[in-house]
């Protein structure tokens, strides 16, 4: 029987993110069992959207997710990015990302 998830790898990158905004582009790669390079197109694509911003700290990079961005999808009601998160990331880790998110 083949893999699959509910979840694309772009809303599985965002949650590795609200959970640990400062996470590694190779623990994030890691966690969705896929390439790095991969990894970096996704994080890409997130900032291009404007899901989220990308920060230098240092030699790495922390990420701010813009929480009251639109949802682009026909399908469901006008949701922010941040009322999807809420839905996806327990209480505990939501608190951790809460500060950097907008």
């Amino acid at each position: 029987m083949a893999q699959w998830s509910f979840l694309t790898n772009h809303a599985r990158a965002l949650v590795c993110i609200a959970h640990d905004p400062g996470v590694r582009l190779r623990d994030i790669a890691a966690a969705l069992d896929i390439t790095e390079r991969t990894t970096f197109g996704i994080v890409g694509d997130l900032a291009e959207a404007g899901y989220l911003e990308k920060q230098k700290d240092g030699r790495r990079n922390r990420y701010r997710i813009e929480s009251q961005a639109p949802l682009h999808d026909g399908v469901v009601r006008t949701q922010t990015i941040g009322e999807l998160l809420d839905l996806l990331v327990d209480s505990a880790a939501g608190d951790q990302a809460g500060p950097l998110s907008s």
